[in-house]
């Protein structure tokens, strides 16, 4: 959001799946920024989105969103494909689109007048520490959906795949004490 895309206070941002797990975070520190967020979510999670602070929250299953969003600063694809492609005519001149799942193109954004870009997740210990104190001032929730064994990893990253879920899916590792041999 910052790095890349160059959030600022004021700005018009879209997020896609913002009831996701990369999502939810994205439009509390979009919010936090001071950001106006517009985000796209299933009808059973708009009232979340409500909650997490989105402005504008979009039941994707009714209602298509380059049909109702105009001149964004900045798009966050979370889903890539045809969600990715549809978000160039919702940019304003000198927008960007930023994945998370594929590089958009480098054509549609010259065709569109606007930037693309690509995140890859790299980790920086300095923002690390600046998420934290958000985390620790209650600014920037996690959000959890699920709790699962790691037995049961498998049935999270299927859970992850649907594409549904909301806020996280925590895979819970118990440490088992050594026990004195008999």
């Amino acid at each position: 959001l910052f790095d890349v895309a160059g959030l600022k206070a004021g700005q018009r941002m879209l997020i896609h799946a913002a009831a996701g797990g990369v999502g939810s975070f994205a439009v509390q520190l979009a919010k936090w920024k001071g950001a106006h967020v517009i985000g796209t979510a299933s009808a059973r999670n708009q009232r979340f989105l409500r909650e997490l602070g989105v402005d504008e929250p979009i039941d994707y299953e009714k209602t298509r969103f380059e049909d109702v969003v105009r001149d964004v600063d900045v798009v966050l694809d979370t889903i890539g494909g045809d969600t990715q492609q549809r978000s160039w005519k919702v940019l304003k001149k000198g927008g960007i689109l930023v994945s998370i799942i594929s590089p958009p193109s480098a054509e549609e954004a010259a065709k569109h007048g606007a930037r693309a870009g690509y995140v890859f997740v790299q980790p920086n210990a300095a923002e690390l520490a600046e998420i934290a104190k958000l985390v620790d001032s209650g600014k920037v929730k996690s959000m959890v959906e699920t709790v699962l064994p790691l037995s049961e990893a498998r049935r999270a990253q299927e859970l992850s795949e649907t594409g549904h879920t909301r806020g996280k899916i925590v895979l819970k590792v118990v440490r088992l004490e050594n026990k004195p041999s008999l």
